[in-house]
């Protein structure tokens, strides 16, 4: 029997089938495109571009990104380099991560901010020289007052012996004593007090001398709560400010926030920090990879912050003396410098003392010199570790910071 087929049928079959195999093709061309865009988008998340090690960007290459503009841009790390502790021979590289922005600030010059903080300086809370001044214009002295002239030198931390001998040479000064001039009183007890903070020492920071070494290393030394991570950042705005490169080291490692804070001061002024990859690191480590990236790059200074943590003096002198070494390997250690607190006073001699013992100074910086009668603390300090006061902080300003001159103090504390 012969099977007769509906010509309708047969035509209505094929346009099912065709339309059947068109939308199979167009299901199998789009899961083939969602596969390759997917695909595409995991390469680019795996190797972004300013984390690729082949990039220029890389901070692996150590090479600072520069915009059309001029401005260095930020550059990310490709990877996190691991931690090994250092020996005095060799020293396995932290991280690197050049910190700038194209938001650059521009520091105060120095000349002005000199000028600023003296201005401050006389309008401080108490000037221990204006109150021995109205003890010394009096008509006459008894006793009593020159019993109050030491006392006031003993709680302004000008120290014992520097007060006794100050007191010593006002009561046989015919000035003083012999008339009631105001005048002459303010010049005698002026030129007596530029004699003891000592106006002839040199007090120019080695990185600022006409044969200073590049790159100009400085080691920052200070207990914590000194404000020695401030100031390495408000040093750096300073050398910034007269024109210099810089790169900042973070190798207070044991502090969890003070890498954070000093690649924030960096940021801010586009100067490159070397840190640890990993909380906790070696801060020697830390040193001598920027003191090699410093040499490398030929910048004018290197400025290294340090932990000021004082479990006991050993583990102190330890520390410190491995910085200086491996630094050393690579580049001459030009200065330390000892961040002080004015405020603690007498009280941050003896810390100040063990720093001393550990990696030798070559000055001080004293911060926080605001608000307060502890002005004698220049006097003392130099006395007793026999190292001049190089930089005065006079606030919490990023410029607040500025080489200590001898005159200019002396005659802010008796404005």
């Amino acid at each position: 029997m012969t099977l007769t087929m509906n010509p309708m049928l047969i035509i209505a079959v094929v346009v099912l089938v065709a339309v059947v195999v068109s939308v199979v093709a167009m299901l199998i061309i789009r899961l083939r495109k969602n596969h390759n865009e997917q695909a595409g988008s995991n390469a680019v998340a795996a190797n972004p571009k300013n984390g690729d090690a082949g990039s220029p960007n890389s901070a692996a290459g150590g090479q600072d990104a520069v915009g059309s503009s001029g401005a260095v841009e930020s550059v990310e790390p490709s990877a996190k380099a691991s931690d090994a502790s250092v020996s005095d021979d060799s020293a396995e590289s932290p991280l690197a991560t050049e910190t700038a922005t194209t938001d650059v600030e521009i520091p105060e010059p120095k000349d002005s901010r000199t000028i600023r903080l003296k201005e401050k300086l006389s309008k401080s809370s108490n000037p221990f020289g204006r109150v021995l001044f109205n003890i010394l214009a009096k008509d006459q002295l008894a006793e009593s007052d020159w019993e109050d002239v030491e006392d006031t030198l003993l709680l302004a931390d000008v120290g014992s012996e520097a007060s006794e001998k100050l007191v010593d040479e006002l009561r046989n000064d015919a000035r003083i004593t012999g008339t009631a001039d105001p005048q002459e009183v303010r010049q005698s007890l002026r030129s007596k007090l530029v004699d003891l903070v000592d106006s002839q020492s040199d007090r120019a920071l080695n990185a600022e001398k006409p044969d200073a070494k590049k790159p100009s290393v400085i080691i920052m030394v200070g207990v914590n709560g000194t404000g020695k991570t401030t100031t390495t950042g408000k040093l750096a705005r300073l050398f910034v400010s007269e024109g210099k490169s810089v790169m900042l080291a973070a190798a207070d490692t044991f502090r969890a926030a003070a890498a954070d804070q000093l690649e924030t001061w960096g940021q801010k002024v586009g100067v490159p920090v070397v840190r640890s990859a990993s909380e906790g690191g070696d801060p020697a480590s830390v040193a001598f990879e920027a003191s090699k990236q410093a040499k490398e790059q030929n910048v004018d200074v290197l400025i290294i912050d340090t932990a000021g943590r004082l479990q006991n003096k050993a583990n102190l002198m330890d520390e410190l003396g491995k910085i200086r070494r491996v630094t050393e390997k690579n580049l001459p250690v030009d200065e330390v410098l000892l961040v002080l607190d004015a405020v603690t006073g007498q009280n941050g001699m003896a810390q100040a003392k063990v720093f001393a013992e550990a990696i030798g100074i070559t000055g001080v910086v004293l911060s926080k010199l605001d608000g307060s009668a502890k002005g004698g603390i220049v006097i003392s300090v130099q006395q007793e570790l026999g190292v001049p006061v190089k930089l005065v902080g006079l606030g919490e300003g990023p410029d607040d910071l500025a080489s200590f001159d001898a005159d200019g103090f002396v005659d802010g504390i008796l404005a």
